[in-house]
């Protein structure tokens, strides 16, 4: 008679309880008391917190210059792969550490860095302001920070599915008359599109909370370079809590709209 062997694993039951208690205590518990805590608003002050135009502004910023940052990166994170993954030359290795640099750099460091190079008498800035660019303190600049603190996502993400794709594929699809676009639209792009998703979503929803490396080059000017994590940092300076919380919860559902949406959009291209 044949004996059962017992799994490495626990069994389903037990590793599902330790999930879901895992996560109800780091994830459901603290945004379900953010709710809560908000439900103390009537749906007319929520509405005349969210509305001021203090917060639209920021909110427009801190989404559009994470979309930004996210495309920008889905764009050169895509190409840095690309050439780590393919091609053999001195300092790669270098470079495919670097790229890890934003992961392991304290975002407020980042922050500093950043506008001690880009500011108007800065190395750089002082060259870009000769030329009547203008980075610290405008809204390029926060776009410029958080592509720095968002290009390892895009970059960790794509790199393993780049390298699981079979040269093959590609010298089949050329020896049956494909060209260098042919290939890259009908072969590589299909199998990489998912993983992109994956990589740009990461990215945004990183952009979006980001609150150290932005506060230093964006000078946090009202209703221009004034993002929604600082304008929650003030409301919680002058103990506004029912007002930042308004706000956080705005952000909530915000983010879990678009990532929604891109989560669907990504299912569906992997089933077709």
């Amino acid at each position: 008679m044949a004996r059962s062997v017992s799994p490495v694993i626990p069994g389903f039951n037990l590793t599902l309880g330790y999930t879901l208690v895992y996560l109800s205590l780091i994830v459901l518990i603290p945004l379900a008391g953010m709710l809560v805590y908000a439900a103390q608003l009537s749906w007319q002050d929520f509405y005349r917190i969210i509305s001021t135009p203090q917060v639209v502004s920021a909110l427009k910023l801190s989404f559009g210059a994470a979309l930004v940052a996210a495309l920008v990166n889905g764009f050169i994170g895509t190409l840095l792969a690309w050439v780590i993954v393919r091609y053999r030359f001195p300092g790669r290795k270098i470079i495919d550490a670097l790229i890890d640099l934003p992961f392991a750099l304290p975002t407020a460091v980042a922050g500093i860095a950043l506008t001690t190079l880009y500011a108007p008498k800065g190395l750089l800035g002082q060259y870009a302001s000769d030329l009547g660019i203008k980075v610290a303190f405008t809204p390029f600049g926060i776009v410029l920070a958080l592509t720095f603190v968002t290009l390892p996502f895009v970059v960790r993400t794509i790199q393993p599915v780049l390298e699981d794709i079979p040269r093959e594929l590609e010298e089949a699809a050329t020896c049956l008359g494909a060209n260098s676009f042919q290939v890259l639209c009908h072969v590589l792009i299909p199998a990489l599109l998912p993983a992109w998703l994956t990589g740009f979503t990461l990215a945004f929803a990183r952009a979006v909370g980001e609150y150290g490396s932005v506060i230093f080059i964006a000078g946090n000017m009202p209703g221009k370079t004034e993002i929604l994590p600082f304008l929650i940092m003030v409301k919680l300076d002058q103990y506004d809590y029912l007002g930042a919380t308004a706000i956080g919860v705005m952000m909530l559902v915000v983010s879990f709209v678009f990532l929604l949406l891109i989560n669907l959009l990504q299912r569906y291209l992997i089933k077709h």
